[in-house]
């Protein structure tokens, strides 16, 4: 930690981070409210076309003009697409604070992979381990499909992580998650509108989906930026390890989804393994949450 940042900025940064994942899981509860009214297609539609929005206005891209360069854009934006309706078809069938737990596992294991310790796999237990006690206490009475749905987009998460990598190779700033979000806009727009037809675009829907562009992507990637820097990575990957409790909570708060304490306590073994592979693993940036 670099000895020039003041503790209380410091403690200043983890509570924007805490307050992000906060709006973030509010974002996705939102999501589901709204799932009623232009289904979850036309919800996921409208979270990505405005998050194409924001992202074009505040990166304002250069062009790819390498074909390469044009495949990561297509990779990277074809995860986000499934990774986004993934995530919002699971919500829908399946608690929120499970969907997060589940999902969560997709950058826990890419995590254990990439370090290559013998302490990576102490984790990759632990999170194994609350998995199979989510299975027994809470999955077992759940939704199959919605359960495979949050796996798929945890294997999404994962892929996100690596496309984004690539494409930070590749493009300066955000000129690649822009393309990337805008190939994501291509593919999911059409389904969202042929489903929601005109009720997508009523001016409180509009609204809604906005409001939940905002929370889960231009917040989360501001906050990112100014916390990475003072927090640095490992406190910062710490507190987004966090997610899956306050998913949980968000989801009791907002939605009323009550869960047995037995996937309570799987959603702590879960977190604490992401907290530990966090801690114990070589310096690099942390696996934050998609900003898409």
């Amino acid at each position: 930690m670099p000895p020039a940042v003041p503790l209380r900025v410091r403690a200043g940064a983890g509570a924007l981070v805490l307050a992000e994942l906060i709006g973030q899981d509010c974002g996705a509860a939102v999501a589901v409210l709204l799932f009623p009214q232009v289904g979850v297609f036309g919800t996921i539609a409208l979270r990505v076309a405005f998050s194409t929005v924001v992202l074009l206005l505040v990166a304002r891209p250069r062009l790819p003009r390498r074909l390469g360069d044009w495949g990561v854009v297509v990779g990277f934006g074809a995860a986000l697409a499934v990774m986004n309706s993934a995530f919002y078809l699971a919500t829908e069938r399946i608690p929120l604070g499970t969907t997060v737990t589940i999902e969560v596992l997709g950058p826990l294991v890419l995590s254990v992979v990439v370090a290559g310790r013998r302490i990576a796999w102490l984790w990759a237990g632990l999170g194994v381990a609350g998995v199979l006690l989510l299975w027994g206490g809470d999955l077992s009475g759940l939704d199959p499909v919605g359960v495979g749905l949050a796996a798929l987009a945890a294997l999404c998460w994962a892929a996100y992580i690596l496309a984004s990598a690539e494409a930070g190779r590749r493009f300066r700033r955000l000129d690649g998650l822009a393309w990337a979000m805008a190939v994501a806009a291509v593919l999911t727009l059409p389904v969202g509108i042929i489903t929601a037809g005109p009720r997508m675009i009523e001016p409180a829907h509009l609204a809604l989906g906005l409001a939940i562009a905002v929370l889960s992507s231009a917040i989360p990637y501001g906050v990112e930026l100014f916390a990475l820097r003072r927090l640095g990575a490992s406190p910062f990957g710490v507190l987004m390890s966090m997610s899956p409790a306050i998913a949980a909570i968000v989801g009791l708060v907002i939605l009323g989804q009550t869960l047995p304490l037995v996937a309570v306590v799987a959603i702590v073994l879960v977190a604490a393994a992401s907290a530990g592979a966090v801690l114990t693993a070589p310096r690099r940036p942390p696996i934050a949450e998609p900003v898409a």
